[in-house]
């Protein structure tokens, strides 16, 4: 019978097992293990300066065979040289730190060049091996060299010893999997088949086994989430992908992800599931700050945290807030860090989009440069990718920070104060130039005057005490890191641009206008991708603006499966929101709209506008005409910027069915009533959406459409419409829930009615009726008794 394979790397193995000592993100700024291989134009420099001898980039493998399990190890040692049975292991490092101020190599990088040394005389028997650690400063190139010798019999000991004390987790994870992969032997589907589900369950699993990307356009209430957990478990259960990642961007999201998990839990799945937070939300501290001094978890985590996780692993069945907490407690470790280790362990993932996509806050445990796994990407609400993706993947600096940070430095460090000094001055020779904003052709010369200003940062900050200087200064050197890593990115996709804003402060801007690219780096880490949602009109936009591969992915349409007569779509077309249209007349007109809707049957309805300035005019204008007529049966809510969480549920309560009163809620087009709330049933059975939706014009909407524009496409679509009438779409599916719901969809809008608009509707929109002010309060009393 063949054996459960555990393999894992020799950084790996190394990282997880030999780490010690405090948690400090002081060190972020020093030489954190992401620093120090950035050096990869260093390595390859070195390797060629050291002669003909010198084996460059070795591949090397260890196995060894236990009664349950094959153990694997596999590395490439940066250097070896072999002559005549004197053997060195050399391993490289980049780094930014002087070098002078090294008082010994970094323990974790001994033991890497260790593993080489042992792994190598397997199959080059010799009586001892030198381990070389080579430091290169990236910024000046300058090397320092670490020796040590070890002879066969210590590295037999030592590496004993290491195997040991990870063969507890390879054994249990190869326990684990037989529990899990026995546990699915006759699981279905948890439920009797709804219209499309049984496509969308073939199609995931499909798309699976074949290591393609699918994208799924399907109606609210389908049942998507489990359609696409469920024959992602059972592929896994099959040896078809070793982790899923469910990737969402709101919290109800993630809720409904845990439930369908739960869901198979209840049916016999025996599954491991994590759902990651937010570090803020987890930390036990009044004010959060990783560091020993300022927490009794960060003092000594990295001793403890494998023995938490253990125990966690070993002994529970549910890894959620309460329970991380419970045993952070009683390990003294950070709740947040155990979480993200515990996630290597478990079968599932629930976590946001930026945990795998976005290079500030991806999980380097899984998805750093030249890992990989048999990952299956479960990317729900994949609509706000586009935006998303954006933004993770672009960067900017402020020219005043530059002068303020200088200012705060300049007792302390004048060499640092000079780099400031020089990077301003380039910031200050954009500005001059520009009035408004204007589109650069890259950072030019500030990218290689901030490499230099990064290194002497770091140097800063490792001397630095605590206060609020370090706190300034550690800020903006991430700024300056970010704006650094991005910058390597820049190709096509980018458009750098500088601008002036309302407060007069300059900026300068890496704006990724195109994320696929970047997006679909980040995907190629994994075996799979299945993008899902109530919105992926028109599918070619998200498709190219995804990340998917061009020609060698799937789409399907799943047909709405709730009756059409259970809802009345109406499009008013002698009203508009255009900007030249706006002023009491209209917002007259759409207030009488909103009163002949609601009039039509008591219950609760959500009006969504393009903007809180819209919102607010025609609720004033609404109020003065109709507040008197429908006196205390009807209430208000109005959404306002800024509502806290609280605030957000008190409003959603009032959603509550009482049959008394008609309550109207006011609420922003794209906000948060507008996606991902559900208010089944007749919780909600209108919903009034006054305009297309258009994002605001701005810098960024018109480089947008420039970009589109000069690349062969329609670019008023790629940076307005199609964007706009996302959120419609959005908004509108807020009302058909289930199959039992019933419910009024009024579109505000002239435009609606043009072919532009009406080619980007869903199939079971088809069934529009346009209307007028004099038509609408027989329409929807026509509706209402139809479905009495």
């Amino acid at each position: 019978m063949k054996k459960e394979v555990v393999k894992i790397s020799v950084r790996g193995l190394v990282e997880f097992i030999l780490r010690s000592g405090d948690l400090d993100s002081r060190t972020g700024a020093a030489p954190d293990k992401e620093a120090m291989q950035l050096g990869s134009k260093i390595h390859r420099k070195i390797q060629k300066s050291m002669g003909a001898e010198y084996q460059a980039e070795v591949p090397l493998r260890f196995e060894k065979e236990y009664d349950t399990f094959l153990f694997v190890l596999e590395g490439r040692a940066d250097g070896i040289v072999d002559k005549k049975g004197e053997v060195l292991i050399d391993e490289i490092k980049g780094t930014f730190r002087n070098l002078e101020d090294l008082k010994g190599p970094d323990p974790l990088h001994t033991a890497q060049a260790m593993c080489y040394a042992w792994m190598y005389m397997q199959n080059h028997p010799c009586d001892s091996i030198t381990v070389q650690i080579t430091y290169c400063n990236m910024e000046d190139e300058d090397i320092r060299y670490f020796h040590e010798k070890y002879t066969q019999a210590e590295l037999k000991r030592w590496f004993g010893e290491l195997l040991e004390d990870y063969y507890p987790w390879a054994e249990f994870c190869v326990s684990w999997k037989k529990c899990r992969n026995e546990s699915m032997q006759g699981l279905e589907f948890p439920f009797s088949y709804r219209e499309g589900q049984r496509e969308i369950v073939s199609s995931v699993y499909r798309t699976i086994l074949r290591k393609k990307e699918l994208f799924i356009q399907a109606p609210t209430g389908v049942g998507k989430t489990m359609s696409a957990v469920f024959p992602a478990v059972r592929a896994m259960g099959e040896g078809h992908g070793d982790k899923i990642f469910y990737l969402t961007a709101r919290t109800i999201a993630r809720t409904v992800a845990e439930e369908a998990f739960g869901i198979l839990k209840d049916h016999g799945l025996a599954f491991k599931v994590i759902t990651l937070t937010a570090k803020e939300k987890l930390c036990a501290c009044e004010e959060m700050e990783c560091s020993p001094e300022h927490c009794e978890r960060a003092r000594g985590h990295f001793d403890r945290v494998n023995d938490a996780v253990y125990e966690i692993l070993t002994g529970e069945s549910a890894f959620d807030r309460e329970t991380l907490l419970r045993h952070s407690e009683k390990w003294k470790v950070c709740p947040y860090e155990m979480s993200l280790d515990l996630a290597i362990w478990t079968d599932a993932v629930i976590c946001d989009y930026n945990y795998v996509f976005d290079p500030r806050a991806h999980l380097r445990r899984f998805f750093s440069e030249g890992v990989k796994g048999e990952y299956l990407f479960l990317i729900d609400e994949a609509h706000n990718l586009v935006e998303r993706g954006r933004e993770m993947f672009s960067a900017v600096l402020c020219k005043e920070d530059f002068l303020s940070i200088r200012k705060k430095v300049a007792p302390y460090n004048k060499k640092l104060e000079r780099y400031l000094g020089r990077s301003n001055r380039q910031l200050l020779e954009l500005k001059r130039e520009c009035e408004s904003y204007q589109v650069l052709d890259g950072p030019g010369a500030l990218g290689i005057s901030l490499m230099n200003l990064q290194g002497e940062l770091e140097t800063f900050l490792e001397e630095l005490a605590e206060g609020e200087l370090r706190k300034d200064v550690l800020e903006f050197y991430f700024q300056v890191r970010t704006f650094l890593n991005i910058c390597d990115l820049l190709d096509e996709n980018y458009v750098t641009y500088a601008y002036h804003d309302g407060d007069g402060k300059f900026y300068l801007r890496l704006f990724c206008v195109n994320p696929a690219q970047n997006l679909q780096q980040c995907l190629s880490r994994g075996r799979c991708t299945v993008f899902f949602s109530a919105t992926l009109l028109p599918i070619t936009y998200y498709r190219k603006l995804l990340g998917s591969r061009e020609g060698d992915d799937y789409a399907i349409y799943v047909d709405s499966p709730f009756p059409r007569k259970n809802r009345a779509l109406l499009i008013g077309r002698d009203v508009s929101s255009r900007y030249r249209r706006r002023g009491y007349e209209e917002y007259s007109r759409i207030s009488s709209y909103i009163h002949e809707i609601i009039s039509g049957k008591k219950g609760n309805y959500m009006i969504f506008f393009p903007s809180y300035r819209m919102l607010s005019d025609v609720y004033e204008v609404y109020r003065e005409q109709y507040a008197d007529e429908e006196g205390g049966t009807t209430r208000y809510l109005v959404q306002y910027t800024s509502m806290n969480e609280a605030e957000r549920e008190a409003f959603l309560e009032a959603f509550a069915l009482d049959g008394e009163h008609t309550t109207v809620g006011f609420c922003v087009m794209g906000g948060i009533f507008a996606e991902g709330i559900d208010l089944s049933g007749e919780r909600l059975i209108g919903a009034v959406l006054i305009g297309t939706g258009l994002p605001q014009i701005g810098i960024e909407r018109e480089i947008l459409m420039n970009y589109y524009d000069q690349a062969g496409e329609n670019g008023f679509d790629y940076a307005y419409r199609f964007p706009g009438m996302n959120k419609v779409l959005q908004a509108a599916g807020r009302v058909i829930r289930t199959d039992q719901d019933r419910g009024v969809i009024a579109l505000l809008d002239e435009r609606f009615l043009t072919a532009d608009y009406r080619k980007l509707f869903p199939r079971e929109w088809l069934d529009y009726r346009g209307c007028s002010l004099t038509q609408v309060e027989n329409l929807v009393r026509e509706f209402w008794e139809g479905t009495s």
